[in-house]
């Protein structure tokens, strides 16, 4: 069992606990992250898909020792879902076995079926069952795919970190987890759910950070490979496109190019991977139609000029 550790005491140490966990962040995300944990406020994580958000509440958990707890957000997310619901078929059982068993007082019938034995604990509930010390890291993912009615109904766990479960009670937490929310703004999100978090954008990193990841997640790639993706990558960001590649894209093309024992890029290579780095067939059509080999000329000029 992982032993949990207390959380870093300087932005310094938070930027060394993320490196520690081969995550390449930039100091202003190390230190709305140390604030959030100090002021034990939720984070709030805005940005393009597969730029490294969800990443975070990864090596957060993993870093400080404490249990990830993921809440999925989809359309048409519900309570029953998301907080709790009633193991309805095992209370009918018990309904059975009580009336068999000549248990027909209805006040303990009900207070028997309507227990903690009997309730199905979903993310948010489960989120608030942390000891002193052990909180988990609940990652609440993608929070714009939900309507606003749910996304008002967190204000309260945001608020009080508490849930009312009206056979039980309100059922409140020890120690508030640590809440990290992410959006890929496909919708913005009421200002009042922002008031109650720290905010960051998260961006996509810079060719020299880009470049240090892919060599933290694919060592086995060639050097001059790894520039040569990075560089492409980076410029190819600044196509009008209608989604652009992430750093996931990124460590998978590294990756992909190196099970093929590619050293360097060629016109060729970049046709048949393509895939691995666009998703949609109108960026594809436009990169095979002479933007990619633009760029990639551009790529290795600059590169041989750096040498």
């Amino acid at each position: 069992m992982t032993v949990p550790r207390p959380a870093p005491k300087s932005i310094d140490e938070t930027l060394d606990l993320l490196t520690g966990a081969d995550y390449v962040a930039d100091r202003s995300l190390a230190t709305v992250l140390f604030l959030s944990l100090r002021m034990k406020r939720p984070l709030f994580l805005e940005g393009e898909a597969g730029v490294g958000k969800t990443e975070i509440a990864k090596v957060l958990a993993d870093a400080l020792g404490r249990r990830l707890i993921r809440l999925q957000c989809y359309e048409g997310l519900d309570v029953s879902s998301a907080v709790y619901e009633w193991n309805y078929a095992a209370q009918m059982i018990e309904i059975r076995m009580e009336e068999a068993a000549g248990k027909v007082v209805r006040s303990d019938m009900e207070r028997n079926v309507f227990s903690e034995k009997y309730l199905i604990r979903r993310p948010v509930l489960d989120a608030l069952t942390g000891k002193a010390g052990a909180a988990p890291v609940f990652l609440i993912d993608e929070l714009d795919r939900t309507d606003e009615a749910f996304e008002a109904f967190l204000l309260e766990i945001l608020s009080d970190f508490q849930v009312t479960v009206p056979e039980l009670g309100t059922i409140k937490a020890e120690e508030p987890p640590i809440v990290i929310i992410t959006t890929n703004r496909t919708r913005e999100i009421h200002d009042a759910l922002k008031r109650r978090c720290l905010y960051h954008w998260v961006d996509y990193p810079n060719a020299e950070r880009e470049l240090e990841i892919v060599r933290r997640k694919v060592p086995q790639a060639n050097r001059r490979l790894s520039a040569e993706v990075v560089s492409f990558i980076q410029k190819l960001r600044q196509v009008e496109l209608f989604k652009a590649p992430g750093v996931a894209e990124t460590i998978d093309w590294a990756g992909a190019l190196t099970e093929l024992d590619k050293v360097a890029l060629d016109p060729e290579t970049v046709s048949d991977t393509i895939g691995v780095l666009l998703k949609y067939q109108d960026d594809i059509a436009r990169i095979e139609q002479g933007e990619g080999r633009r760029i990639l000329n551009e790529v290795k000029a600059e590169l041989s000029a750096a040498e």
